[in-house]
């Protein structure tokens, strides 16, 4: 510190500017600060930054208030800081009602207003005429509320105010998946009101949500009903989507220098250095110039070439904005914060130096930051030609308020007069720091006595529930409930939490409530749900996934993560505790588990050492009783506590003698459900079924079988013992249909009901009296009753799934079987059930996921894997291309998503459980895995599931429709281990289990390269190297096959597809024509140029064909890229370019006798086409299989020949002349 005198004298004139730039402009009645003196309006986000200057002064005096009038000053401008955070409450919570709904809704048209009226804090604008929706203006607004009330200052001041905010939490918690106008108010840059994900608000969310957890909102006089809770997952969700998009903005904006403010101060969102410098560096390298930094890049904002008149771009109009647009000094405030708290002088000191330079000073000298710099209208072709060498001039505001408070803290840090940690009391700064590794404690309970003397047996002890209290263990569900009870607030109006999700991270905390302690067990682990927690491998998978997900992810809390897991009757394999358990429970005693270090212990050796949350807010509060419980939560309590671990009995369908006449009609219900499959295997043109294909997918009927047909002359039946049996009202077991149906698809379903009523005759012929009153209704009857009685003696699962799926064709889940179980009417639904529970106990996978899918039972959180898809940029489509794949690019809820899977594949229960299956196991490696996802940006599910029947064709060597039934019958760990491996691109084998089942092994073969990669100009030159040591056939086939199943393409592939949309007319690709205006309004980085090429190139069926294609625009990038042409002529149909590659390639393998010559390279010519119309070797769409099957690189590679074809094919390659033609 410099001596008093000094330092005070240089803080009054900082005070002087503040009050005189600053405080004056501030409204007297609701603190809030107009935008200019003729805009009377106040947005959240410039009134939250433009006080923070004040703070910063506040706190400076505080330092050295040894003089009265010091003080005076010092709470003068705390209390100014006071009224503004105040004044921006009261506007918001005269919305309140607009954030209950959209805590449901989450429309743009609920959000809370961006801008109130500085006069009365009322609305100005209507809901639809602005983008309101900027979760990060609310977000900052509550980390700079969090801030302040950490640096001492008292801005809340009731209990109303506090669940207010703590539904303020709730409104950005699912900012991870809600697209909004983000912080320059635009949405997509064409500015037509589009909203979209933005990383700088998903990153101040993720900053305010952990700011705020467990924040006492009084301060240090507070209590346990003014804490606000934050569910930890919420924040983690955030932090994961962001990671997954730096330095990506959004959809339309590659880079924008608004997440400065995520990076570095106020937000500090990013805990991964190196993440950081390189958002930084990007930012640096692309958008800064002379006068600061542009926003984002085409952003025509306030250039000369904007059209003032209208509000909107024309798309073609952004390329016109390149290189012109406004720079913004605001950027260069932040950058001195960013490296003040790296504590980086020098950096400090260089923009310091470049914003004095463009500064404005006033006429009495104090130094202003204007809003932005042009380019002057008669500059501009200049700027275009030589791009930041022409002198600019201001535009906009000046003093830019926002700007101007940020250089003010920039000052204070740079003379000493503040400290980093000051304007961060909270520590947020320290987040990219190395932690200590999380020891993760893990407590194994035993559901009764006899399970804990199983475990004891493998030496493994552990406590039963009896045995650990008082302490309390309660499933997930229990805490999601009680979490619906946070933030209720009566007199507001306010409903509290609606997100049922409870996530690893909570359940690992141990929870008090008065004087009981409650551990809970993961969501995941939720028997009732879902059919993969059968399969004790995959738990025991998706365990030690948790436990990596919790070392890595525990942050900002107080103890240990503790995972209380139950042991139950529930988990038994034939009486046996499963092996794969035991294994699990060995490597946590050891201490280490997969390189996690873990503690086995009971609960309360753990209760010093782990994270404890305290439910106060469960107290009735409102009533005027803290320390009572809720009455609904009492009541919810005392009913759950004896409930919750109990397991159900399943229904027996034995019984019943035996009925020899039945043994006759056994075979006419076989393969019933085979006949539902639609995975198409043996086709060589994966994905596209003929029609032959199309007749085996048996839809429900819509005429239905001739015994079904009302009647007409409505005879009681003869038979008719009961009233059931008489002709019932039948039409509630015709089940319509709503799927189009192409007439041939009834067929074999028709032929074999006709079947069957003809059987009938011949069986049933009795007197001829009875044969004329008869109708046909009563064969249905006599039909049912023969089923079901062969149901009840058949002992195969199978056989009674395919009565049970023929009885549920012909009559419905519902139609009552005549069978009574303890007095209650036993309908279909309720065998299937049964069906069901057994084939989960003998581990009969393929019959699980049928029944299973009849019975519309949900796969764990579907939307929330596919959300955890889509947020991570990549896109969704289910059912087999071409004709029936549907493409998910917006999160929808389950049930309009288990609708669309249905649709995309008719009556497949098998393959759509499967897909749900799949889309999981998905969402599990883009959590864990990120790096397996790289270059794809489509995962099309169709594709995915054939090529995994395929590659277990190939290895074990069967026919296709064998393999269906092996992959159906994959237990779900394998089923995610083979997913595994098809997307690491690692070599599998195929080893067989006991009882038929298969287990998928690793190969540790060197010579297969982990990532199949198109070997272009890559860095290391593995792929030239595998293709020559390894020329087994088929393997570049199979990884031509494999990427093109996959989507993946060559690194930095779709910004070098727009260098040769720049310099052509158009590229086709299967008819779709990418036009040269795409170049216009899309820059090369932009994720909505990469989804228009991956729409055109997913029109293609076969995946190898696919990536030949993918290569041949490679080819083309490489003559734009080597500058060998000015254009490129018109437009490119790049699947010519692949079939004069095949044709050159034939022409050379005639030449040298090669193996081609076998099939489409015979000498004669004529006869190289089979019947069929397809090769004679296989070659998907007419291109030789054993092109395909050809390394990239050498001479006879894909690539020489691609290059060829390029020289013949296009107009612009010089033909004569020396050209260096080598590929690298």
């Amino acid at each position: 510190m410099r001596s008093r005198s000094n330092s005070g004298v240089r803080l009054d004139y900082y005070q002087r500017i503040v009050h005189r730039l600053i405080m004056s402009h501030q409204e007297p009645v609701t603190g809030l600060f107009p935008a200019s003196n003729v805009n009377s309006h106040a947005w959240i986000r410039d009134n939250v930054y433009c006080i923070l200057a004040v703070w910063g002064l506040s706190m400076a005096y505080k330092k050295i208030a040894d003089q009265d009038e010091d003080r005076a000053k010092c709470y003068e401008l705390e209390q100014s800081c006071v009224k503004l955070m105040r004044g921006l409450l009261m506007a918001m919570m005269n919305q309140k009602d607009k954030v209950e709904t959209f805590k449901i809704t989450q429309n743009p048209l609920d959000s809370l207003h961006a801008k109130y009226s500085s006069r009365n804090g009322q609305p100005v604008v209507g809901d639809g005429e602005w983008g309101h929706l900027q979760i990060d203006a609310v977000s900052l607004y509550l980390l700079i509320l969090a801030q302040m009330t950490a640096s001492g200052l008292q801005i809340v001041f009731s209990l109303d105010e506090v669940s207010f905010i703590q539904n303020l939490v709730f409104y950005i918690e699912s900012a991870y998946c809600i697209p909004d106008y983000g912080i320059w108010e635009r949405g997509d840059k064409t500015n037509h009101g589009e909203p979209e994900l933005n990383a700088s608000s998903i990153g101040m969310a993720k900053a305010a949500l952990e700011a705020m957890n467990e924040l006492d909102l009084f301060g240090a006089r507070g209590g346990p009903a003014s804490v606000i809770h934050v569910l930890a997952d919420e924040a983690h969700k955030c932090q994961a989507v962001l990671q997954s998009m730096l330095p990506r903005e959004s959809n339309s904006k590659e880079l924008d220098s608004g997440i400065l403010c995520v990076i570095g101060f106020p937000a500090f969102a990013v805990d991964d250095p190196q993440l950081i410098h390189n958002t930084k560096d990007a930012i640096l390298s692309r958008l800064q110039g002379k006068y600061g930094c542009k926003r984002f890049l085409r952003d025509g904002y306030r250039t000369p070439k904007e059209d003032p008149s209208r509000l909107y771009y024309e798309r073609w109009e952004l390329r016109m904005f390149e290189n012109i647009e406004c720079e913004w000094p605001l950027f260069y405030c932040y950058l001195i914060l960013f490296h003040a708290f790296q504590n980086d002088k020098m950096a400090v000191k260089n923009y310091a130096e470049r914003l004095e330079r463009i500064m404005v000073r006033s006429d009495d000298g104090i130094l202003l930051i204007p809003e932005s710099y042009a380019v002057p209208q008669n500059l501009v072709a200049n700027e275009y030609q030589h791009p930041g060498s022409q002198s600019r001039e201001v535009v906009g505001r000046c003093p830019f308020l926002w700007g101007q408070s940020l250089f003010i803290l920039g000052r204070l840090l740079q003379e000493g007069f503040l400290a980093v940690g000051e304007l961060d009391p909270l520590n947020r700064r320290l987040g990219a720091q190395k932690k200590p590794d999380v020891v993760v404690q893990v407590v194994i309970i035993a559901e009764d006595n006899e399970i804990r003397d199983k475990l004891a047996e493998h030496d493994l002890h552990v406590q039963t529930i009896a045995e650990v209290a008082p302490i309390e263990v309660q499933p997930a569900r229990v805490l999601s409930h009680l979490y619906t009870y946070l933030g209720r607030n009566r007199k507001l109006g306010l409903t509290g939490r609606k997100s049922r999700d409870v996530g690893i991270l909570s359940t690992s905390k141990l929870y008090s409530l008065k004087d009981r302690i409650f551990a809970f067990t993961p969501q995941h682990i939720d028997y009732e749900e879902y059919y993969t927690t059968r399969d004790p491998d995959l738990l025991a998978s998706n365990f030690t996934t948790n436990l990596a997900f919790l070392t890595n992810n525990w942050r900002h809390m107080l103890g240990r993560p503790t995972i209380t897991l139950m042991a139950t009757h529930y988990m038994l394999d034939q009486d046996k505790i499963p092996l794969a358990m035991i294994q699990t429970m060995r490597k946590l005693k050891s201490g280490y588990i997969n390189g996690t270090r873990v503690m086995l212990g009971n609960l309360k050796d753990f209760l010093n050492t782990s994270a404890i949350t305290d439910l106060s807010f469960l107290g009735s509060t409102e009533d005027g009783y803290p320390d009572r419980l809720h009455p609904d939560v009492q009541t919810y309590l005392d009913e759950h506590l004896l409930r919750s671990f109990s397991h159900r009995n399943t229904m027996n369908l034995r019984g019943g003698q035996l009925r020899p006449r039945s043994l006759r009609r056994r075979m006419s219900c076989k393969g019933a459900i085979k006949k539902t499959r639609s995975i198409n295997v043996d086709s060589d043109t994966l994905g596209m079924e003929g029609p032959t294909q199309l007749s085996e997918r048996r839809l429900s009927s819509i005429v239905p079988p001739p015994w079904l047909q009302a009647n007409k002359q409505n005879h009681i039946s003869v038979f008719a013992t009961t009233p059931e049996e008489g002709p019932a009202d039948q039409s509630e077991i015709i089940r319509e249909n709503i799927y189009p149906i192409d007439p041939h698809h009834n067929r074999t379903a028709m032929e074999r009901r006709s079947e069957f009523a003809r059987q009938q005759e011949i069986q049933n012929i009795p007197k001829i009296l009875i044969q004329r009153h008869r109708t046909d209704n009563n064969f249905a009857d006599t039909e049912v009753e023969e089923l079901i009685a062969m149901l009840r003696e058949t002992e195969n699962l199978e056989e009674q799934g395919d009565i049970l799926q023929y009885l549920v064709d012909t009559q419905g889940l519902d139609f009552n079987t005549g069978m009574l179980e303890e007095g209650r009417v036993v309908t279909v639904r309720d065998l299937l059930k049964g069906l069901y529970e057994k084939a989960c106990q003998q581990k009969l996978w393929g019959l699980v996921r049928h029944t299973a899918g009849m019975l519309g039972k949900r796969v764990e959180d579907l939307a929330k894997a596919v959300t955890d898809l889509l947020v991570r940029q990549k896109q969704v489509t289910v059912g087999m291309p071409p004709n029936n794949e549907y493409t998910i690019t917006a999160p929808l809820p389950e049930a309009e998503l288990r609708q669309l899977i249905h649709d995309a594949y008719g009556d497949d229960e098998s393959t759509a459980m499967l897909t749900q299956e799949l889309m999981v196991y998905l969402a599990m490696f883009i959590r864990t895995e990120p790096q397996l996802f790289h270059e794809m940006l489509r995962l099309r599910v169709g594709l995915i599931i054939q090529v995994m029947a395929k590659e277990l064709s190939r290895t074990l060597n069967c026919d296709g429709e064998a393999a269906s039934e092996h992959l159906l019958n994959l237990s779900p760990f394998e089923m995610k281990n083979l997913l595994y491996h098809i997307l690491s691109g690692k070599e599998f084998a195929v080893s067989s289990v006991a009882r038929g089942s298969l287990s998928i092994v690793s190969c540790k073969s060197s010579r297969v390269s982990k990532k199949s990669q198109i070997g272009l100009g890559d860095p290391e030159g593995e792929d030239a190297l595998v293709a020559t040591i390894d020329d087994r056939q088929g393997q570049w086939l199979r990884r031509r096959r494999l990427d093109g199943a996959l989507n993946r393409v060559p690194r930095d592939f779709y910004s070098r597809v727009w260098t040769v949309l720049e310099k052509c007319q158009g590229l086709a690709i299967e008819g779709r024509i990418l036009q040269q205006s795409l170049t216009q309004e899309m820059t090369p980085g932009e994720l909505k140029f990469a989804l228009e090429v991956e729409t055109a190139l997913n029109q293609i069926p076969q995946p190898e064909y696919r990536q030949l294609v993918v290569e041949a625009l490679m080819v083309l990038t490489l003559v734009t890229e080597h500058n060998m042409v000015p254009s490129l002529g018109g437009v490119i149909y790049v699947e010519h370019l692949v079939h004069k590659a095949n044709q050159l390639f034939l022409e050379d393998q005639r030449k040298v006798q090669g193996d081609a010559t076998l099939c489409c390279a015979k000498s004669n010519g004529k006869d190289h086409q089979a019947a069929s119309g397809m090769l004679l070797c296989g070659g998907a769409a007419y291109i030789c299989q054993h092109l395909y099957d050809s390394a990239p690189s050498g001479s006879y590679g894909t690539m020489t020949y691609m290059a060829r074809a390029v020289a013949l094919v296009l107009d612009c390659v010089p033909k004569h002349g020396e050209m260096d033609c080598t590929i690298s």
